[in-house]
């Protein structure tokens, strides 16, 4: 298939879905956290090395910390005390910079959650659950946590980026529900507080790397959230 006539026959498709996305409305975060002791919020990879320094950080990336940082508070003041932060924490000789490059070596700068997180009073509520891996849930202590609270049925999926870490958590988040037939059990992403990487294909080029489109895997990873039955919403008020 030639780019022209893939573009033309995805053009009302895609149609669609930007329709879709702008459409999506903001929840008051009341109507979410009705029971906090319920709910949790979950922040995956907002670390310097994604953020702020590094290889693989970016501005566009960091815009997410903000929302994010709003989140948690609001959360925390409406009586939630469970946060759950999925991390990079990579060996010097991580398999997966065969993909990526190095980044958030354990013990490095690149692998510490921002500072904005850091310094809210109640940080020291936070789970921090290493990973060596883009799925959370993959050789780490995820999921012997929440068996651990099994009565949490509201999570709450923020971080980055939307196409890699973020929809690897949610989309297993939900699929666990499914697979256990856990009815009511709710997982929700924020769109304003999740976003992926931009690298042009000149860029890219350039660099020797492989282009990422930043908006288009950003909606249509969304998408595919929601298609598999996660609420994704355009953020909360």
């Amino acid at each position: 298939m030639d780019t022209v006539t893939l573009i033309n026959k995805s053009r009302p498709f895609l149609e669609w879905v930007v329709g879709w996305y702008n459409g999506l409305v903001r929840l008051p975060l009341t109507e979410v956290v009705v029971k906090p002791e319920r709910t949790v919020v979950l922040a995956v990879d907002v670390l310097r090395g994604f953020c702020y320094e590094g290889p693989l950080s970016s501005p566009r990336v960091a815009a997410i910390v903000p929302p994010i940082v709003r989140l948690f508070r609001a959360a925390y003041d409406l009586g939630v005390r469970s946060f759950v932060l999925p991390q990079e924490a990579h060996p010097a000789d991580a398999i997966e910079f065969d993909s990526y490059g190095p980044h958030c070596i354990a013990g490095t700068r690149e692998a510490e959650t921002v500072p904005e997180l850091l310094e809210l009073s109640f940080a020291d509520l936070f789970v921090v659950v290493p990973k060596n891996s883009v799925n959370p849930f993959m050789e780490t202590g995820l999921g012997d946590w929440l068996d651990a609270h099994p009565e949490l049925d509201t999570y709450i999926v923020v971080g980055d980026c939307t196409d890699i870490c973020t929809y690897q958590l949610a989309i297993n988040l939900r699929l666990r529900a499914n697979a256990r037939q856990r009815a009511g059990v709710r997982v929700i992403v924020p769109a304003d507080a999740a976003d992926t990487y931009d690298l042009p294909v000149p860029v890219a080029a350039q660099l020797g790397a492989v282009p990422h489109d930043g908006d288009l895997l950003h909606l249509l990873f969304m998408y595919h959230l929601m298609l598999n039955g996660v609420q994704v919403v355009a953020g909360f008020e």
